[in-house]
């Protein structure tokens, strides 16, 4: 039997504005269905979109949902979890949005710890605003930023969320749904700050001007630099240049989750316990 997308669609919104092929609505179809193998219900999911393709986001889903300002996901969604610690809260934000002028946001939300969910869809571009050069857009390609050839040093986003603390790191593209929507679920099991890329194409904007004008040509690139963590990890170290690894990067279940720490604290302030000292920290510096 077909699976029933229109339970979690606004149906009123369809169809997408996303260009034909374009690697989201192939993302939206995998969180859809991540949520509904996990049973848990609309009412206790936020979406938290900002600007972007991927700003569209939250326009789609039947869920809570809040559409912000270009790179502000985090900060909005760590109020909004700080509030309604039981819920789920998922940031959903591009490459830009997510590492440019929200890479602030990004660093201290995964500093934190906070128990939200963020899916950073990269496509390597600004795709919406028609192709500037962002910060994961590869060295020697089309923008219209850089028309002679990109030379801005490329980002990695997971090595980023990993260094500032996000307890959950993963990374999968969109030729892989299947393996999106694992996980996309296992982010949305986790205790702690869960930072999901999600590789996608955007042959309009990046891949027209960069020899791969179709969708498939532009999937086809995504393969051909990713190999899954086990394969990664088995290369030599020269051959791990331009390759970037998939699956779960890194999962740790025992580091402090922020809302926690937040409870502890207002009891602080309302007399229930003694003010914190680095005692009370597995990690202190």
């Amino acid at each position: 039997m077909a699976f029933n997308y229109d339970n979690y669609l606004r149906l009123e919104k369809m169809p997408t504005l996303w260009c034909w092929g374009c690697g989201d609505g192939v993302i939206l179809k995998s969180f859809i269905r991540a949520i509904d193998k996990l049973g848990i219900s609309k009412d206790d999911v936020c979406v938290v979109s900002g600007i972007g393709c991927s700003g569209r986001f939250s326009s789609y889903v039947d869920f809570n949902t809040v559409h912000t300002t270009h790179g502000r996901t985090v900060a909005y969604a760590t109020g909004i979890k700080l509030a309604n610690p039981d819920k789920h809260v998922i940031c959903v934000a591009g490459d830009g949005d997510a590492l440019a002028i929200g890479g602030n946001h990004t660093i201290h939300g995964c500093r934190r710890n906070i128990d939200i969910t963020m899916i950073v869809i990269n496509n390597f571009i600004y795709g919406l605003t028609n192709s500037q050069t962002s910060p994961t857009t590869p060295r020697g390609a089309w923008s219209v930023t850089m028309k002679q050839g990109n030379i801005d040093p490329t980002f990695d986003g997971c090595k980023l969320a990993e260094a500032a603390g996000a307890s959950f790191v993963a990374r999968e593209k969109v030729s892989e749904p299947k393996k999106m929507e694992k996980v996309i679920a296992a982010a949305l099991q986790h205790k702690g700050f869960a930072y999901v890329e999600l590789l996608s194409n955007c042959h309009i904007n990046l891949g027209r001007k960069n020899k791969m004008a179709s969708a498939m040509e532009n999937l086809d690139w995504i393969d051909s630099i990713t190999l899954p963590k086990k394969k990664y990890d088995a290369l030599p170290e020269e051959e791990k240049v331009n390759i970037l690894p998939t699956g779960i990067l890194k999962q740790d279940t025992d580091a402090e989750e922020y809302c926690e720490m937040y409870g502890k604290l207002k009891e602080v302030y309302q007399g229930k316990r003694d003010k914190f000292t680095q005692a009370d920290f597995k990690k202190v510096i």
